[in-house]
């Protein structure tokens, strides 16, 4: 049955086949009130995308566009586990870092000064379990602002990409992505790619570029789905206005910097602020005085009233941009002085805070990063329940804080926001793939980075500096990590597209710092080891960029990655030993089929030996026992408990046992907790012939015995004879 619009419009459906399942678009069936909704389906996937464009005048100095990604429980056919909350309430830190890959490629696709307010809201219906529902939340928006009569220069599309079988393979499963070297979302737009974030287990750069081309293929099919839609639903364009400078005050403004700048805003960067915001001070007192009648105060208040400074405030930062491209196209010279392939000077320490398991400092210019380190038992990873994710743990946790005084500003404390959680994220990522096992270190481990100073590139700090924590903290990395940020200025005339010919103008800076980062057209993260890379992200201001020039910057990373894992090697060659304050840790594996005997009925076992021991005690469903404590001696003691409650009967051995029952033919001896074995009466004693067994054993007597033989039932026959009675 059709569905009735209130508004009068018909459902407009299309489907095109992509990567082996049926994708589908379909507007005016749902979301009558939004200024644009589109459903999207592909397998048993559905993702409502939905945009909402406010229609108060804003007046703001930032584009207000918020982008959610909402995960529903019912989608996967879930509840949620927590006792107390069933309601979905504050998105997981997965929801998050999910709105913000559908956020990154988005957002520079507005025109610059655009300021009217718009929400989008991406929120999963159903989930079909083979795959991830993250790019399919991503076309969801895209097709939604198609159709919203803004103006966005889509449409865009991703791609997860893995690597099964030597071969690239879109929306992998679970058990395909747990396989595959390589986690990569890609997301393009008209055979350019606008965003990259991946997670790799140490792939060269040449798997990432071959990678990007072919998602550049592969996404054609739902671009042209997208643009068909459109011109189906042709919404009208809404009027806006941009919030900019005029020509007329940006050339008075550059007039007035004209040879200002010059060696004064270079090298220093502490003093280059200080004499920009002075330059900035003198203007405002100059226009002031001429935009105003006179020379008086409230005259010159006139002018401030009028908002003009904040215009022209906009105009003097383009001209400071425009200075940082000139100085790095015509002359190869950065802000700071630096070649433009050179990292910033770097100082670290390791061992810096006396009570911590491990800390490290990492310095690099003015950016500075402190990470610190906490082990613990593995009972204190973290609990996983999202709709993707159920009875998941994990066991490295980052966590990225970024105070306002970092800046130099003061501002608002509070919970971490989208960007600590993505920042964390991604310096999480990077370290994952050389942890060593639980196995071979049975550890939580929790990383937290404080940056102590902001100038650009804080989320490779953070992956270097708690490397280097980790490493002081005693835990066996395979290998040591680092990471560079990499920016790029293309010298192509404004609004002018960019194109793989283009790929001799493209200019590639190692180690971003802020200045370069707000006047460049990219900001390339990558981290990785002397084998590979471990993680990307890459975000861009221009509408797209061809993979030739994004393998240029990729390339020239790998020096730079090489520089600071240099330097990282130099600082702390190897693990240091583990912290006095840190708990120890003992493992034992066990027979899975013993993990009963050793929690007991309602946990009564695990409990009696946590409590007389005072050791912890956690058990894996692997059968891997930890047992963790301050003092050797307790966890010695608990070791030695649960070990006679999971030994397996060893033939030869000796065991002190207790007799269970006597018959006339011979005793059963307990030997280990729930195993009897049989003691025949002519095993007793070669020194007289018994006529009762009760001659000389008794129930509930201490014996000891021998394990002579295990026959092919599995039952256990014992012997006293030449074994020593105490």
């Amino acid at each position: 049955m059709e569905i009735i619009n209130p508004n009068g419009k018909k459902t407009v459906r299309m489907s095109t086949r992509w990567l082996g399942r049926e994708l589908t678009l379909e507007v005016n069936r749902v979301g009558f009130r939004s200024t644009s909704s589109v459903l999207v389906t592909y397998g048993d996937t559905v993702v409502l995308g939905s945009v909402v464009v406010g229609t108060k005048p804003v007046v703001l100095d930032y584009f207000p566009l918020s982008i959610s990604y909402e995960e529903k429980f019912y989608a996967a056919g879930k509840i949620s586990g927590s006792r107390f909350i069933k309601r979905e309430g504050k998105p997981a830190d997965e929801a998050i870092l999910v709105g913000r890959l559908i956020d990154r490629p988005i957002r520079p696709l507005f025109p610059k000064g655009y300021r009217q307010e718009i929400q989008v809201v991406c929120t999963v219906l159903s989930m079909d379990p083979n795959f991830r529902p993250d790019c399919v939340a991503m076309i969801a928006a895209s097709s939604a602002l198609m159709n919203a009569g803004v103006p966005f220069d889509g449409p865009i599309a991703g791609i997860r990409i893995g690597r099964i079988g030597g071969e690239f393979k879109g929306f992998l499963n679970a058990e395909e992505r747990e396989k595959s070297p390589l986690d990569l979302v890609v997301a393009c737009k008209e055979g350019k790619v606008v965003m990259v974030e991946a997670g790799a287990n140490e792939v060269p750069e040449e798997m990432i570029i071959e990678a990007m081309h072919w998602a550049v293929d592969k996404v054609q099919p739902v671009l042209d789905l997208q643009k068909e839609l459109a011109k189906q639903v042709n919404t009208p364009e809404q009027e806006y206005e941009l919030v900019l400078p005029s020509e007329e005050i940006i050339a008075e403004v550059e007039k007035w910097t004209e040879g200002k700048f010059g060696s004064k805003v270079r090298g220093n960067v502490m003093e280059r602020s200080q004499v920009l915001d002075e330059m900035k001070y003198a203007m405002h007192d100059e226009f002031a005085l001429e935009k105003g009648e006179g020379e008086t105060d409230n005259e010159k208040v006139a002018w401030y009233d009028e908002n003009l400074r904040d215009v022209y405030d906009q105009a003097f930062e383009l001209a400071v941009f425009k200075e940082v491209r000139r100085g790095i196209v015509e002359e190869g010279v950065r802000p700071d002085g630096r070649k433009l392939d050179e990292v910033r000077p770097l100082s670290s320490q390791v061992g810096i805070l006396p009570r911590t398991h491990g800390s490290s400092l990492f310095t690099r210019g003015v950016t500075q990063a402190m990470n610190i380190v906490t082990l613990a038992p593995l009972s204190y990873s973290q609990e996983v329940d999202t709709m993707e994710v159920t009875d998941g743990k994990r066991r490295y946790m980052h966590h990225y804080n970024a105070p306002p005084y970092t800046v130099g500003e003061p501002g608002r404390m509070g919970s971490p926001g989208r960007r600590e959680i993505g920042h964390g994220y991604l310096a999480e990522r990077a370290l994952i793939p050389v942890l060593p096992s639980e196995e071979d270190f049975p550890y939580a481990i929790r990383s937290v980075t404080e940056i102590m100073s902001q100038n650009g590139s804080t989320s490779m700090a953070a992956t270097c500096s708690s490397c280097m924590a980790l490493l002081n903290a005693g835990v066996p990395l395979k290998r040591p990590v680092s990471g560079v940020a990499m920016g790029l200025m293309v010298d192509v005339p404004k609004g002018t597209e960019i194109t793989e010919k283009d790929i001799d103008k493209a200019y590639v800076l190692t180690d971003l710092m802020d200045a370069e980062d707000f006047a460049g057209d990219m900001d390339f993260k990558v981290t990785g080891t002397e084998r590979g890379i471990t993680a990307l992200q890459m975000d861009m201001k221009v509408h797209g960029l061809p993979v030739e020039i994004m393998e240029k910057a990729l390339k020239q990373s790998h020096a730079g990655r090489m520089f600071i894992l240099d330097h990282i090697k130099e600082v702390i060659p190897k693990p240091g030993k583990i912290s006095e304050y840190a708990p120890r840790i003992e493992k034992l594996m066990i027979n899975p089929d013993k993990i009963g005997a050793v929690i007991g009925k309602g946990g009564e076992t695990i409990n009696k030996i946590t409590t007389e021991t005072g050791a912890e005690v956690d058990i894996e469903d692997s059968g891997l026992v930890t047992i963790s404590g301050t003092d050797p001696e307790k966890i010695k003691k608990a070791l030695d408990w649960v070990r006679s409650l999971t030994e397996e009967p060893e033939v030869g051995k000796i065991y002190t046992g207790k007799v269970a029952s006597i018959k006339d033919f011979g005793a059963f001896v307990t030997i280990l907790p729930g195993i009897d074995g049989m003691l025949h009466i002519s095993q007793i004693t070669d020194k007289k012939r018994l006529k009762k067994v009760t001659e000389v054993l008794s129930e509930g007597d201490e014996i000891k015995v021998k394990l002579v033989a295990i026959d092919q039932k599995g039952k256990l026959s014992l012997s006293m004879i030449g074994v020593e009675q105490v």
